[in-house]
This record gives structure tokens, C-alpha cells and sequence, in this order.
């Protein structure tokens, strides 16, 4: 098997997550999920656009969060994703681009437009996220460069994309060609919402053997697996996925790997700010250990991190130089 040239490449949602400061008030008033994930219409997207403060504008998107924190690590990464021909799509263009990722999926002509998720961060640091999916759930497999898959050591998929039909084959399309060319699959399952609606689909391919890593928290878990007590869910999967990888929020995070489990404890956090994609950079963290070959604990560590600094400010994208964090911690 040649040596990867890419080490990550995603498949993921394409959007501009806009976010901006609320009180608890406003999330009440417009009856929102509080710290959870809704998919919205135009025109929920409209009315919700409306009632938000002044707001800032950052690329997101689970899986393209992630890629940004590898790159940041160091790591030589791809991303696939559906933007639309305006000027949302040119700014997640730009901004992935810019982070020395290489983005080759071309622009959709005409309707919806690029994809943009509502973001209301309360005092506490939860983030209600409001989601218009928009020309992210239109990425077709004709889109797929089958060659750039099987050149990457890891495809990294997001359980949010799982949702709309066309990724979805996408998607599956793009596992086989990883698991033909030799290549490891890394699945983040992103929200019980989803396992609710597709958890069959999910369970089916960890029986398959397609699913090589798996990322979830410990509410994905209990959805996944029918199992409230944390620890009878992770046993209930430990032995169908080679790496099993669990955060707990503040209690930390877990790996199962080879029959041993693996625990770090949460990084201290002088205050925590906004937790978007917290999970999104622990991810990244622990995927640049795995790639590098660290050992798992010191992938859980490396994780733990990442997630540390980005919950310590608003935004997805990693501020602070996540190298010398990471070489801070670890030596």
C-alpha cells in the first residue's frame, strides 16, 4: 500500500456559522433548544437572523472545524463540501483555503444559497446552534474525488451531513473507496438528533466493520447504544470498533482500544466562553496524535487541549497556537 500523501480528508457540511452573545431570555422567546442543534428554513432563518445582536461571521462546519485544528497542528489535510456561487461560499472558500487546507470542491450555481448556522452563545458558554443546511445538502457524488480519498491516510465523516439524501450516498460512496484503497474510516456521530434518525444506519455499518474510529459524547453514546449508564455503553461497543473515543464534557474523555481503556481528565479552563465546537477540536487533537503515532492516552491528552482552548473564546477556529500548547502539555 503507497505511503498517503494527505493524512485527513473530510466530508463535511460547508457553512458560516454566525454567532453572537444572547441572554436566556431570547432563547425562551423563540422557544430554541437550548445547547442542542435545530435544523431551520429560510424562514426560521430569517426571523432568527433578525432577533440576533451584533454578530460575528466564521467558517464553519463540523468536520471542516476539525480539519482547521489538524492544520493548525500541522497536518496535511483535504475537505470536501458544497458551497454555493455567493458570498458566503467564497468566504468558507477562503477561510479553508487559507488555513492550508485544500478545498477542490466546486461552487453550486443558482438555489439554496450557502449554508449558515445561527449560533446564540448564553452567559454560561452554551451554544443553542439553528442550522440552515442549505447547498451543503446537495453535494453529490459526482463531486467525490475518489483518487484524493484513497491518497488519505484517514476519511473523516460528520453525522450531521448523514441527514440529507445526497451526501448521505455521497458518503458511502466515499467509504467504500477508503476501504477498497486500504484506508481507515473515522466517523463522528455530531448529535443524538441524528442517531435518532439514523441510528440503524449507523449501528449497521460499526456491525460491518466500516466504521475504524469513532467519536462521540456521552449523549450520542447512550443514544447509540440504548444504554444510560456510561460504562455499559462503552462496553457494549468496545469490541466493535477497533478505537472507541468518548468525551464527558468536564469529567474528561475516554478511549477503548485492543481491550484497554484509556482516561484523561478535562484541561483546566479559566473560564469557559462558548463551547462550539468543542468536540469538533478534540477530535482534531486526537486525530493528529493517532496519525503521528501517539500513544492513545497522549491522543486523548492532545485532545483535550484543543478543546480546552477553543471553549476559552468564541468561535470554532483555534486563536492560539495549539503547537505550543500541545508541546506545552505533553513536553
Amino acid at each position: 500500500m503507497s505511503q498517503p500523501s494527505t493524512q485527513v480528508i473530510a466530508i463535511g457540511n460547508a457553512i458560516v456559522d454566525v454567532m453572537a452573545p444572547c441572554d436566556d431570555a431570547l432563547i425562551e422567546r423563540f422557544g430554541m433548544t437550548r445547547g442542542g442543534m435545530t435544523l431551520i428554513d429560510t424562514d426560521r432563518a430569517k426571523e432568527l437572523y433578525a432577533a440576533m445582536g451584533p454578530a460575528r461571521e466564521i467558517s464553519g462546519g463540523s468536520a471542516a472545524n476539525t480539519l482547521a485544528g489538524l492544520a493548525a497542528l500541522g497536518a496535511r489535510c483535504a475537505f470536501i463540501g458544497q458551497v454555493a456561487q455567493d458570498q458566503l461560499g467564497e468566504v468558507f472558500a477562503h477561510d479553508i483555503r487559507a488555513g492550508g487546507i485544500r478545498f477542490d470542491t466546486a461552487a453550486r450555481a443558482g438555489d439554496p444559497p450557502t449554508a449558515r448556522c445561527l449560533i446564540f452563545v448564553t452567559p454560561d458558554g452554551q451554544r443553542t446552534m439553528n442550522t440552515f443546511l442549505g447547498a451543503s445538502q446537495y453535494l453529490p457524488a459526482a463531486a467525490l474525488d475518489e483518487a484524493a480519498i484513497a491518497d488519505a491516510e484517514i476519511l473523516y465523516l460528520e453525522g450531521y451531513l448523514w441527514d440529507p439524501e445526497e451526501p448521505r450516498a455521497a458518503m458511502r460512496r466515499a467509504i467504500a473507496a477508503a476501504k477498497s484503497a486500504g484506508r481507515k474510516v473515522a466517523f463522528t456521530l455530531s448529535d443524538a438528533f441524528v442517531i435518532d434518525r439514523h441510528g440503524d444506519d449507523f449501528r449497521a455499518m460499526i456491525d460491518a466493520g466500516d466504521i475504524d474510529i469513532l467519536f462521540a459524547n456521552h449523549i450520542e453514546l447512550a443514544s447509540l447504544t440504548g444504554q444510560d449508564d456510561f460504562h455499559a455503553g462503552i462496553d457494549s461497543l468496545k469490541d466493535k470498533v477497533p478505537l472507541l473515543v468518548v468525551t464527558r464534557s468536564e469529567q474528561g474523555a475516554v478511549a477503548a482500544s485492543g481491550g484497554k481503556l484509556y482516561e484523561v481528565p478535562a484541561e483546566p479552563v479559566a473560564k469557559v466562553v462558548d463551547t462550539t465546537g468543542a468536540g469538533d477540536l478534540f477530535a482534531a487533537g486526537f486525530l493528529y496524535g493517532h496519525v503521528n503515532g501517539r500513544a492513545i492516552d497522549e491522543c486523548l491528552t492532545m485532545g483535550a487541549v484543543c478543546a480546552a482552548e477553543i471553549i476559552s473564546h468564541y468561535g470554532a477556529r483555534p486563536e492560539a497556537n495549539l503547537t505550543e500548547l500541545v508541546a506545552r502539555r505533553l513536553g
